[in-house]
């Protein structure tokens, strides 16, 4: 079986094992999935640093208040998360809407929709168009992204998939990439796995809007 092959096949098995056994639909009756972990509320956060963060994700479209609002239960654990997610995702030396393109890739492949439908605000901006997020798992194929853009898709793919490597593909992504950008998009992309495989075990989807954060405005210092 060639690899494109067993990647299709691993795909369509997840997506018909998800549909069976997690389905938030039977038989056209939607089913709310139980939250498996609760939201801390605004008025317990004293923090007006961490309000105002989770209140600027409100804005910014990813990541969304859902998931701050669980990690601010733990102070450390959401600082350690908010500031990688601006230094190396919103900032960082890899261009922005190339690593939101990574993200959604890992969202469409691990099949969280939570996190698959955020959009950053600063890449609306930029002009990334809806057509290049739907077209994501057909990259090769697809003529809407550039070679510097497939190149790092393909390494997201061969992280989120524990694909075997060679040096043609090195070789690829040295030709758009510095080993440091490398380095940001291969930290990035096993960064945002993890948090998306978590939040989808967490339910969160079906929990949209319900943490009071998303009617907040931000506080003055």
């Amino acid at each position: 079986m060639c690899l494109s092959t067993a990647i299709s096949a691993t795909k369509i098995s997840l997506s018909s094992t998800s549909q069976v056994h997690v389905g938030n639909h039977v038989r056209g009756t939607f089913i709310m999935q139980k939250l498996r972990l609760q939201f801390v509320r605004p008025e317990q956060v004293e923090d007006k640093s961490m309000r105002n963060a989770i209140f600027e994700s409100v804005e910014k479209g990813t990541p969304r208040a859902e998931s701050q609002a669980i990690r601010a239960r733990l102070p450390h654990v959401f600082w350690s998360f908010q500031n990688t997610w601006q230094t190396v995702f919103v900032e960082g030396i890899v261009n922005h809407d190339l690593k939101e393109l990574c993200r959604v890739y890992v969202s469409q492949s691990v099949e969280c929709q939570y996190c698959g439908n955020q959009r950053s605000s600063k890449s609306t901006a930029s002009g990334l168009t809806e057509s290049k997020y739907q077209e994501l798992l057909n990259f090769e194929k697809s003529d809407l992204y550039d070679g510097a853009t497939k190149a790092a898709l393909a390494l997201t793919e061969a992280i989120t998939w524990d694909l075997d490597t060679n040096d043609m593909f090195w070789t690829r992504l040295y030709q758009f990439f510095s080993e440091e950008e490398i380095i940001e998009i291969g930290y990035f992309v096993g960064f945002t796995m993890g948090q998306q495989r978590f939040n989808r075990l967490l339910n969160i989807h079906d929990h949209l809007g319900t943490t009071g954060f998303e009617s907040m405005k931000k506080l003055e210092n």
